[in-house]
């Protein structure tokens, strides 16, 4: 099985930490500490929350200033539209910013927010019935 590792330059652990334990994420303890939170989003997708310091360790040249362009969509599936809109509601309410104005597709149905930080994340419900088998 293949894993996913999202990393991501935050400013405060701390703060990130709060904010999506809000919207009900987990951390595993054994890959975060004071500059790093391991965010589980699935078995095996995981979102490391950087702070800037420890990011730049990672790369050459600038972290990218979310406020000026946008270097990545996070996007994550929902179990329902209810699902898609609870989330943004929580995320709002921990402190995130509203994006796009949601999309509603009639099979799909997404909603997005800007976290702490300002990267931009999609929640997205898709009819199962819409599916096409490959």
């Amino acid at each position: 099985m293949r894993m996913i590792f999202v990393n991501l330059p935050v400013k405060s652990v701390a703060a990130s930490r709060a904010f999506f334990g809000a919207l009900g994420f987990t951390f595993n303890a054994q890959f975060s500490d004071e500059t790093t939170a391991s965010m589980v989003v699935e078995e095996n997708i995981v979102v490391m929350l950087l702070e800037h310091a420890k990011f730049q360790g990672f790369i050459t040249g600038e972290i990218a200033d979310p406020a000026k362009g946008k270097e990545v969509l996070v996007c994550l599936s929902a179990a329902s539209r209810a699902e898609v809109e609870a989330t943004k509601a929580k995320a709002l309410a921990a402190g995130a910013k509203p994006w796009m104005p949601p999309q509603d597709h009639g099979f799909m149905y997404g909603d997005s927010f800007l976290d702490l930080d300002g990267h931009v994340w999609e929640i997205v419900w898709m009819d199962p019935a819409a599916v096409m088998p490959s």
